[in-house]
């Protein structure tokens, strides 16, 4: 599921959407699976555990046991709240533990550098590693995370590397990766296969963090293959364990929005999340799905609620960089919307980075530039679909019908993944 800003709209080529849909056109979701969840409490960050260590660290910040403890519960309420204040308070304890820590340094090492990730400070991640990987304790988890960095900076043969060099068919965090190899390459059927091995690992183990994580995932690729039943009914089993999970309310937001066609009904689960979390890509899809419903006034004030939120936290540092690149474009402030694009390729020189750049350059009026950097960088590199739908929009610019028409025929096949927005879009390329 993609939540990418989208704001032109085809009412006609919307409604011959519609009427030939070829996705699940039997299966309909049922609000009476999931509105007990959507009433669920929000995510407290507080426990009684909590408690315990954090007052131990107010009184004696020396203590290495109570840093470690209360880091894991400031990233867990991150990842409950979307509250970007928590991933740097755990950021701040982990530092703390690691300046300390006598032994088992290399744990806070590769501890610290995921918190990286999850802000994508990823070079400053890739630092770390490689001083946990000199002390060398943890030498299979340390593999692992640069198997995750190289993917997320996209130095794809060096990630297939580590990914042999962790190779075991019996471990979860094995086959997560294998999974997500596959998708990278655009085999979902393999990738779906290796996380479906992960999923029953998980449930052998009954471990819930691992139960909750290949879920959510597993249903993300059932839903890029078409089987949204499949993929509604995990979600489902993700929420009887964790009631509060705003990722998969989101997907369920998301299979009502672009396989219903129901916008109504996916604003009201995205109403509940946000009610909840603060993560400010729930904006930009309460945007996407007001525009698919011809709402300009709901459009518009949640793309300002995003932009103040994003603008005024300083904290978010370049989370947001590709969500800003495009939100930048479609206000037409297509010199910032560039610089932007050109320090998120140096920050991370992805395909997805270039395609963005490369769009940055077309909104500039540099077709010929734009062209160039898509056949250099994207095009057989990547297999994300709004990716492709941007080199889509470059090669009409440049008159490459045939590559565009072979582009379409792809794209349309990913039209649940991109949303009806965007479909509209690709129909009238």
């Amino acid at each position: 599921m993609k939540t990418t800003i989208q704001y032109i709209f085809l009412p006609l080529v919307l409604l011959f959407l519609a009427s030939c849909q070829q996705e699940e056109a039997t299966f309909k979701t049922d609000s009476k699976d999931y509105d007990q969840f959507l009433a669920s409490e929000p995510v407290k960050p507080t426990s009684e555990y909590f408690k315990l260590w954090d007052n131990k660290i107010k009184r004696d910040s020396m203590q290495l046991l109570s840093l470690g403890k209360v880091a894991g519960e400031y990233s867990r309420f991150f990842k409950g709240t979307g509250d970007i204040k928590y991933l740097k308070d755990a950021e701040q304890s982990l530092k703390k533990a690691m300046e300390i820590a006598a032994v088992g340094k290399s744990g806070y090492l590769r501890a610290l550098a995921r918190n990286y990730i999850s802000q994508h400070r990823f070079k400053e991640a890739l630092v770390l590693a490689k001083k946990a990987r000199k002390l060398g304790s943890g030498i299979n988890e340390t593999q692992s995370l640069f198997f995750d960095l190289h993917m997320e900076l996209g130095n794809y043969d060096r990630a297939n590397q580590y990914l042999d060099s962790i190779h075991n068919m019996s471990d979860f965090g094995y086959l997560i990766r294998v999974a997500k190899w596959n998708d990278h390459k655009g085999d979902l059927d393999t990738a779906i296969e290796f996380m479906e091995k992960a999923m029953a690992k998980a449930e052998s183990s009954k471990n819930r963090g691992l139960l909750l994580w290949s879920y959510t995932n597993l249903a993300d690729f059932y839903g890029h293959a078409g089987r949204i039943e499949d993929s509604y009914n995990l979600y489902l089993k993700a929420l009887q364990i964790d009631p509060q999970n705003a990722y998969a309310k989101k997907g369920i937001a998301w299979i009502v929005y672009s396989h219903e066609r129901n916008g109504t009904e996916a604003l009201r689960i995205l109403d509940s999340i946000m009610k909840k979390n603060k993560s400010p890509e729930y904006y930009l899809l309460k945007a996407e799905v007001a525009a698919y419903l011809k709402d300009d006034m709901l459009r518009v004030q949640a793309l300002d609620d995003y932009y103040k939120t994003v603008e005024n936290n300083k904290d978010y540092g370049d989370m947001y960089n590709a969500y800003n690149v495009d939100f930048l474009l479609s206000m037409d402030v297509q010199q910032r919307a560039f610089e932007l694009a050109q320090a998120e390729v140096s920050n991370r020189p992805t395909p997805e980075s270039y395609g963005w750049f490369a769009y940055s350059l077309l909104h500039l009026g540099e077709k010929q530039k734009a062209l160039e950097v898509i056949e250099r960088h994207v095009i057989g590199a990547t297999y994300e679909p709004a990716i492709l739908h941007q080199a889509a929009e470059i090669y009409k610019a440049n008159g490459e019908k045939e590559k565009v028409s072979e582009l379409k025929q792809e794209l349309m096949g990913a039209a649940y993944e991109l949303g009806p927005v965007k479909e509209a879009q690709i129909a009238s390329l």
